[in-house]
């Protein structure tokens, strides 16, 4: 599948800056949309939706965030999956190897495509983009 839009939410505003420079590096041209928390995120879907604008692609979700977690960010996803327009494919991107937070993904297999732990490299980058 090719990604166009894609949406990164982490609170970590290295993690975006190291993102956009994985993706310039690797000559991925994707339009990366950056949100700290699972609240904004949630909020830039329905946006879309709403304002019929481009749905992302692409979701790199991380689990550990302020105000709604990753987490809580899926059961969200669960609620408005009917209303998008697309499928997009979701990917943790986390620093949790733990393994309660592997388990817990089994629950959002549904939602989930893969899940990848940081830290971040090019080959990672590739491997999501291919």
């Amino acid at each position: 599948m090719k990604f166009n839009q894609i949406f990164v939410v982490d609170d970590d505003k290295i993690h975006h800056f190291m993102i956009k420079k994985l993706l310039q590096n690797n000559q991925i041209d994707v339009s990366p949309s950056f949100f700290e928390n699972g609240f904004d995120a949630i909020n830039g879907l329905k946006n879309c939706i709403n304002n019929g604008d481009k749905l992302p692609d692409l979701i790199l979700l991380d689990i550990n965030m302020p105000i709604l977690d990753g987490w809580q960010f899926l059961e969200e996803f669960k609620a408005i999956k009917n209303d998008l327009t697309k499928d997009i494919v979701i990917n943790i991107l986390t620093s949790s190897d733990d393994k309660e937070d592997l388990n817990k993904a089994e629950l959002f297999k549904e939602e989930i495509h893969r899940y990848y732990t940081k830290p971040v490299t090019g080959a990672l980058i590739k491997d999501i983009f291919q």
